[in-house]
């Protein structure tokens, strides 16, 4: 076997970890709160991961932080809601704002594995380049995507040159990703 299928393998099988992860996560607090997050319009859902990839990137800075949880939490969280985003887009906010936590599941894996394909295809062709890269640069482009997602939004979604919305938050998704994977390395996790 090639090293590059090795490492095509190897990633893949810990982005399955870290998905599964952020999967458990959004179906208990389904449990928890139902699917309230139905009634947020996807600007609101980009405001909140802003928010998530904002404070990683200030507790990066200032080299402290002051609430228990951590980036591995927060890149979660901007997973989750980008996948949210994902399905506001395809479902919008309109009526229907109740799902069950399976159909909300089944929503989540079928964005989830079109992340995944996007990943493995890049992945190929840029070289696992992101295993070279930092967290905190990972950081920086999610909040890079987040800004033209905003800007995008604020142009009503049209857009001249560049990929829309939805590309965008597939990016995010595998970035986030690739944040949680060199976390768990950092950690010997995974």
């Amino acid at each position: 076997m090639q090293l590059q299928e090795v490492m095509s393998d190897k990633t893949a099988k810990q982005f399955e970890t870290v998905i599964e992860k952020c999967q458990e996560v959004f179906a208990t607090k389904m449990k928890d709160y139902g699917t309230a997050w139905r009634v947020l319009r996807t600007p609101s859902l980009t405001d909140q991961i802003y928010i998530k990839a904002n404070r990683i990137r200030s507790i990066d800075s200032k080299g402290v932080q002051k609430i228990s949880e951590g980036a591995g939490d927060e890149f979660v969280g901007i997973i989750n809601y980008s996948v949210m985003a994902l399905i506001q887009l395809e479902l919008g906010t309109g009526e229907g704002l109740e799902m069950s936590v399976e159909k909300a599941i089944e929503y989540y894996r079928k964005y989830i594995f079109k992340a995944r394909d996007l990943m493995m295809d890049k992945n190929h062709d840029y070289d696992e380049a992101w295993r070279n890269m930092r967290v905190s640069s990972l950081t920086d482009i999610i909040l890079m995507k987040l800004l033209r997602i905003k800007q995008i939004e604020d142009n009503k979604g049209l857009t001249e040159a560049s990929e829309g919305v939805d590309a965008n938050y597939y990016d995010i998704i595998n970035y986030a990703a690739f944040a949680l994977i060199k976390i768990g390395e950092a950690h010997g996790k995974l």
